[in-house]
Parts: structure tokens; sequence; C-alpha cells
């Protein structure tokens, strides 16, 4: 029991050193620049564009007329108070306007993850247990040709077709604006803003999760203990997924902890084609806006959820596979 503890100290010791030393890379390398640290942290267009009041306002917040030590102590005290910053773009503090944003990305991200690995378990155990049949054939072809493609060119796709060409789907935005919806009909139109870039996001993830699981059935199939279920009688259906599939579930869970940052970066790639009005879109008017306390704060919050869920997976692991937690 003791070594199971420590093992789950050391894991949440790793994320909390990974996390501490992001907040550190935010907090040092604006003030490492040369000249003025508001020039640094805002940029010389922002300056130009403050009042006199705002920039006073912003070198007392930061408490940038002080030394090292008073500034990062403001720092923490800040980032305790979920102070990111203040963006001169929007003129509101960058937590509020990233909160804003931020439902609409973890939706997206959400559900991809979720129907990618579902969709991809089941149709990588199928075509697992059916190896060399004409169904495996289709399933493997046609899903390693929608993960060899990029995300934000099979949104381009689905845009020009569905979008454009047929015109079934909005091509921006993820509410009708003015259209005083409320309930089931606010859901769907969220559905159908949100149809082609969960499309995009979940064919291109799809592939990798279906080629992991089917290679692992594969695998699985010639055990023994396979082999033994087999000869008790059990179903095809119980083989298929109380056996192979929940064995199967195991390198799939160590694959979702990789997958999740390249969701994250599809996402804002996917946000930017469609106009969704997540964290995506949001960094890109950062971006051209040189709105930079914006723009660190969206890349260090999407860095905490990504270690978060990281984590997350990491304790699943050990509830799936609980040798891990007694592994020396």
């Amino acid at each position: 029991m003791q070594n199971n503890g420590s093992k789950r100290g050391g894991g949440i010791l790793s994320y909390l050193i990974a996390l501490l030393t992001i907040f550190a890379l935010n907090f040092i390398l604006p003030r490492m620049m040369p000249g003025d640290p508001l020039q640094a942290i805002y940029g010389e267009e922002a300056l130009v564009a403050m009042t006199p009041q705002m920039e006073a306002h912003l070198i007392e917040l930061f408490a940038l007329d002080k030394s090292w030590s008073e500034q990062l102590i403001a720092y923490v005290i800040a980032l305790f108070h979920g102070n990111l910053g203040f963006s001169y773009y929007y003129k509101d503090d960058v937590s509020s306007v990233i909160m804003g944003a931020l439902p609409w990305t973890l939706l997206l991200v959400g559900l991809s993850l979720l129907i990618a690995t579902v969709a991809g378990v089941i149709l990588g155990i199928e075509s697992g247990y059916r190896r060399r049949e004409q169904i495996d054939r289709l399933l493997l072809a046609g899903l390693m040709l929608l993960g060899g493609l990029p995300d934000f060119f099979l949104g381009i796709v689905l845009l020009l077709i569905f979008g454009v060409s047929l015109n079934l789907f909005p091509l921006s935005g993820a509410i009708t604006p003015y259209s005083g919806l409320e309930g089931l009909g606010l859901l769907m139109d969220i559905a159908r803003h949100l149809a082609l870039p969960l499309a995009a996001l979940v064919l291109v993830d799809l592939g990798g999760i279906y080629l992991l699981t089917r290679n692992t059935v594969v695998t699985i199939l010639k055990e023994g203990f396979m082999l033994t279920s087999r000869a008790k009688g059990c179903s095809d259906f119980c083989l298929r997924y109380s056996h192979a599939g929940r064995n199967a579930l195991l390198p799939v869970t160590t694959a979702t902890g990789l997958r999740i940052p390249q969701l994250f970066t599809g996402a804002l790639f996917i946000e930017i084609i469609f106009s969704y009005p997540g964290l995506g879109l949001m960094l890109r008017t950062a971006l051209d806006a040189r709105d930079y306390p914006l723009i660190q704060g969206i890349l260090l919050l999407v860095t905490i959820t990504v270690l978060t869920a990281n984590l997350f997976v990491d304790r699943i692991y050990q509830r799936l596979d609980p040798r891990v937690r007694y592994a020396h």
C-alpha cells in the first residue's frame, strides 16, 4: 500500500512540476525582454492605443514598477484570483474573455474525443475479429485514408460540400444570431452548427484509435485465454467485447493521453475555418491584434487543460489495469 501511495504521489508530483514550470515561463519570459516591461508584455502598438490612465492601472496591477520578487508575489496572487491580465483589444479581463469562448472549445473537443474513441474501439474490435474479411478491408482502407488527411483540409472539404454546395449546415458560428430559440430548438441549432467541425475532428482522429484497437484485438485473439474461452462455449459477442475488447482498452487509454494535445491543436484550426467562437478563433484575433496577455492566457489555459486531462487518463488507466498500481 505504501508503494501504491508513493507511485500515485509521484505521478501527481510530475504534473505539478510541469504546471509550475509553465507558470514560471509565463512570468519570466516577458520580463527578460529588453526595454519597458509593459511594452514587452503588450507590445508597442498596444501602448500607443492605451490611455495614460489604463497604462498606470496596468503598471499597478502587475507591480511593474517594483522588484521581481514583488512582481512574482503580485503574479501569484493574481493567478489565485483567476486574473490572467487585461485584454486591451476586448477592453476586459483576460479570464472573462476566455471564459466566454472556453465552453465552445470544450464542447467540440470533448465530444470529438468521446465519439472517436467509442466508434474507433467498436469498429476496431469488429474489424480485428473479422480479419481479412471484406468489411475489414473496407474499414482499414477507408479509415487509413481519412486519418492521413490534415484536419483543416478535411474541414474545408466538408464546409464546401455540405455547407456551400448542399446548404445542409451553417457556414459559421455556434448559434444563429437573433433567432430567439429556446429549449430543444436551441439545442438543435447548436447541434447543426457543431456538426461539420465535429465531423472533421472525429474523422481524422478515428483512424488512429481504430487501427490501434484492431491490431491489439488481432494479437489478443491468439492468446491462450481466448482459446480457452472459446473452448468453454463463450458466444462471439462475449469473446469480442468481454475478453478481447476489455484487454484492448488498455493501449487505447494510453494513447488517449497523447491524443488530447493533438485534438486541442486540431480544434484551434477547425474553429478558424468554421468561424466557431472558441479559443482557436479568439487566438487568431489576439494574434492579429497582438494582444499578448490574451495570447498567453489562452495558451496557459489550454496547457493546464491538457495536463489535467492527462492526469485524469492516468488515473483511469490505473483503474483498468490494477497491476500498474502495484508495479515496482
